[in-house]
């Protein structure tokens, strides 16, 4: 990866600009963020910024595309330890929510491309995502731990899907709930992982 200083005086600028781009679009949203703020922020003259960018949907095309939280956090789990696929998964979970920490912005962008796109950029989420998610599935597979027939894409889907249920879950009612629930949900990241390990039901005795 190139270091600010070995980058082109025309590449750090484009660099600037989807850093402040990136920044703004967070804060205020897609729709209120114009490309002369953009060009303010970034210390540029309007026509400066469609020397780098056709548009503003450009800028945060190339904000998808390069600086999605997703692609920061994933790569992690290649550091993930567990020699059992239950124990693997447990930690590629904390692992996950930890490093979440160091993105609170995660939860607005997602949102800009969801409400304001129609996800519409979620296929080139999803074609980045899928090389470094299908690998940690099948050296999951190889684990010490029986798992049943599941297509690696279902699985590592279904894994997303918990990850993403206990984030939101997290957000909206984490924070709201009354002291009395609060020491209960305190390891709620474990309990999610439970049932998408073994569900809901418990087995029936013989």
């Amino acid at each position: 990866m190139k270091t600010a200083t070995s980058l082109s005086k025309g590449e750090q600028t484009r660099q600037a600009i989807l850093s402040n781009a990136y920044d703004l679009i967070i804060r205020q949203g897609y729709a209120a963020t114009s490309m002369r703020q953009i060009a303010e922020k970034t210390g540029l003259a309007l026509g400066g910024i469609y020397n780098h960018f056709s548009s503003k949907e450009d800028v945060f095309r190339a904000i998808i595309e390069e600086r999605h939280p997703f692609f920061q956090m994933l790569p992690l789990l290649n550091t993930v330890q567990g020699d059992t696929a239950e124990l693997f998964v447990r930690n590629a979970a904390h692992t996950l929510v930890g490093e979440l920490g160091h993105h609170p912005e995660f939860l607005n962008l997602m949102l800009v491309e969801i409400v304001e796109f129609k996800a519409a950029h979620v296929p080139i989420i999803l074609e980045k995502l899928l090389p470094m998610l299908l690998p940690l599935v099948e050296h999951m597979g190889g684990l010490e731990g029986r798992l049943r027939p599941i297509a690696p894409f279902v699985l590592a889907r279904a894994f997303l899907g918990m990850f993403f249920s206990y984030y939101i879950t997290e957000i909206l009612l984490g924070r709201g709930l009354p002291p009395s629930l609060r020491k209960l949900n305190s390891n709620a990241i474990d309990q999610f992982v439970e049932i998408f390990l073994h569900g809901i039901l418990l087995e029936e005795s013989k």
